[in-house]
C-alpha cells in the first residue's frame, strides 16, 4: 500500500532531527543502544545487536497486529516474514511503533529510530528519494468497503458521501483522483478508520484490499464492492544511503524464502482462499 503522503525531503531531514533529539518514540518501547553485530559476526549497523528493530504502524491488519501469544507481541504477515528472514540471519526482532507519516517520509529512519521499516509500506518513485528499499514483496490492490446495505454499488456512488482514507495513502491518492463529489476525511490509522466507518461517522473505507477484506471478514454487515489495480508493491524500508549491508541481507534472505517454499507458507497463512 501506499499508505502514506508525500512530505519534502528537508521537511524529513527537520522532522528526523527533532525525532532524534526528543528520543521519538511511536508507541513501543526505545531500543536500547548497544552493540550492532549479528550472532554470526556481520556488522549490519544495528542499533540493539544481535536484534532487527523493525518500526511499524500498528495495527494494520493482516500485515500488522498486537498478539499476546507471540513472543515479540506482535504478528501478521509483514512481521511473521520479517521474522523468517531474521532467522536465517541469526537475528531477532523488535518492533517500534512508530506514526506511518514518519516512516514514509524517511524521518523515523533517519533519526535511527530504527534499522528498518515493516509497514506494508508502497514503494514509490517519489518515496525513493529519501528511502531505499527492498526488492518487492507483496502485491497489493486498493478498494471500496461499505456496509451492505448502504446502496452503495462502486466508486461512481461516492458524491456526496463521506469517504474515510488512511493519511498520505495510495488509498488517498486514488480517492482524490477518483471519487468524485466525496468528501474525503482523513485518519491517522485503520485502527480509527474502521470504527468511525462502523460508528457511521463515514459511508465508506478506501484502503489496500487485504485490510478491507480482514474487515469483511470481521463483520457480514460490510462488504468490498469494487477492488483497483494499481500495480503497488510493498517493500521493507531503510534510511537513504544507510543500512546496505542489511538491506542486501534482508533481499538475499527474502529470495531464498521464495525460493525455498516458506515465503509461500507465510503468504498462504495471511491470503490463502482456501481457508
Amino acid at each position: 500500500m501506499e499508505r502514506r503522503s508525500k512530505i519534502a525531503y528537508g521537511l524529513a531531514l527537520a522532522a528526523a532531527a527533532t525525532l532524534a533529539l526528543a528520543g521519538c518514540s511511536g508507541g513501543g518501547a526505545t531500543p536500547t543502544e548497544s552493540g550492532s553485530a549479528a550472532a554470526g559476526g556481520t556488522d549490519y549497523g544495528l542499533i540493539t545487536g544481535g536484534t532487527i528493530t523493525a518500526c511499524s504502524d500498528v495495527p494494520y491488519p493482516p500485515f500488522d497486529v498486537l498478539d499476546s501469544n507471540s513472543p515479540i507481541g506482535y504478528s501478521g504477515f509483514d512481521v511473521d516474514l520479517l521474522t523468517a528472514i531474521a532467522k536465517k540471519l541469526d537475528l531477532k526482532v523488535a518492533i517500534q511503533v512508530t506514526n506511518f507519516d514518519t516512516l514514509q517520509s524517511g524521518a523515523a529512519l533517519l533519526a535511527g529510530q530504527c534499522d528498518m521499516a515493516a509497514s506494508a509500506m508502497t514503494i514509490t518513485e517519489d518515496r525513493k528519494k529519501n528511502i531505499d528499499f527492498s526488492d518487492g514483496y507483496y502485491d497489493s490492490l486498493q478498494s471500496l468497503l461499505v456496509k451492505t446495505d448502504s446502496g452503495i454499488k462502486d466508486i461512481n456512488g461516492l458524491s456526496g458521501k463521506n469517504v474515510g482514507v488512511q493519511q498520505g495513502t495510495t488509498g488517498e491518492n486514488y480517492a482524490k483522483e477518483h471519487a468524485k463529489g466525496a468528501n474525503l476525511v482523513q485518519f491517522s490509522d485503520d485502527g480509527v478508520l474502521w470504527p468511525a466507518l462502523q460508528g457511521g461517522q463515514i459511508d465508506a473505507i478506501l484502503q489496500d484490499q487485504p485490510v478491507n477484506f480482514e474487515h469483511e471478514k470481521a463483520d457480514k454487515n460490510y462488504k468490498i464492492v469494487e477492488t483497483y489495480k494499481t500495480d503497488e508493491q510493498y517493500g521493507f524500508a531503510f534510511a537513504k544511503g544507510q543500512k546496505e549491508s542489511l538491506r542486501k541481507a534482508v533481499n538475499e534472505q527474502l529470495k531464498a524464502l521464495k525460493d525455498n517454499g516458506e515465503y509461500k507458507k507465510i503468504y498462504d497463512k495471511y491470503f490463502s482462499t482456501s481457508k
